[in-house]
């Protein structure tokens, strides 16, 4: 009976998992859409991050009031999660959605853990073992083929797009390690409530303060700005911290590579952006790839007695 109820427990988190990859899917297609459609990277990271971070206040002022509490102390730590992080990842994320397929660039976006994984060897001093290495140079290689760097001239058109994906990459990678150490204090809704702050902050700063707000879109367009602002972000968000709390992360993040396919498949049929078989294929390395550096992370030279 409680291996039926443990069974079902685990179902429901792989299902949580799978339908934030899906909405991480479905929004980059929209800002796709939405690209095509006049607006900027630039507005749409505002309009994100804006609608984001006051949906999450909303949220949390009506159900959660005692997430919102945080010390002083610990506000550099949430603006340089929020700016180099969440702010930085998101930006490049869209802006490689803008210049290359949607497809390719979630799947360069997903090389985030090969940026994880190097900062444990070199900073943290991991020992890495022969499956990981293998698991890196399977991504690079996949990258290779997914970016089309095969065809020089396909390389020279979308080389902006392909340096916004890596760099994305390496944010998202800035992310998971800095809001792993903001866990250790506060929950994940506040950690990620206080990095959409400054991410928005950033955002209202660096292009005039709410001027994507005030444009004139149509009913569509909003329509699909507020699917990325809110079900594209807090949503999945939220599914993927339920699905956490009944299966490991390390299954999570197994499951959550359904993003890139699904994101290929959802792009091919509403915006008929088809990949060629070698990028096909090397999507399918990548994926293969991260999915061995989830199983097999990197060892500690010794124990730390401080962990």
């Amino acid at each position: 009976m409680q291996d039926a109820t443990d069974r079902e427990h685990a179902g429901v988190g792989y299902l949580y998992v799978a339908l934030a990859a899906l909405l991480f899917a479905i929004s980059g297609t929209a800002s796709k859409y939405l690209f095509n459609n006049g607006i900027t990277a630039f507005q749409l990271i505002q309009l994100r991050t804006t609608l984001a971070c006051a949906g999450l206040f909303i949220w949390l002022w009506a159900g959660h009031p005692p997430l919102l509490k945080i010390y002083v102390k610990d506000l550099p730590y949430f603006a340089g999660l929020g700016i180099f992080g969440i702010g930085s990842a998101q930006f490049f994320y869209l802006f490689a959605i803008s210049k290359i397929n949607v497809a390719a660039a979630i799947l360069l976006h997903y090389t985030g853990p090969v940026f994880v994984f190097l900062y444990a060897v070199f900073v943290q001093k991991r020992r890495p073992g022969a499956n990981s290495l293998l698991a890196v140079c399977g991504t690079l290689t996949g990258c290779f083929l997914v970016v089309g760097a095969y065809n020089l001239e396909l390389l020279s058109l979308n080389k902006a797009g392909i340096m916004g994906g890596f760099l994305a990459a390496i944010a998202f990678a800035v992310y998971s390690i800095f809001s792993e150490h903001g866990m250790h204090k506060y929950t994940p809704w506040t950690v990620l409530f206080y990095g959409m702050l400054f991410a928005a902050l950033m955002w209202n700063v660096l292009h005039p303060p709410l001027e994507a707000v005030f444009q004139r879109y149509t009913a569509i367009q909003w329509l699909w700005i507020g699917f990325v602002g809110l079900c594209g972000t807090i949503l999945p968000f939220g599914l993927y911290f339920e699905g956490i709390r009944r299966i490991s992360p390390t299954h999570a993040s197994l499951t959550a590579t359904l993003e890139p396919i699904s994101a290929g498949v959802i792009a091919a049929l509403f915006l008929g952006e088809v990949m060629a078989p070698l990028q096909i294929l090397g999507g399918l390395l990548v994926i293969v790839s991260i999915l061995m550096l989830q199983l097999f992370r990197p060892q500690q030279r010794k124990p730390d007695p401080r962990s």
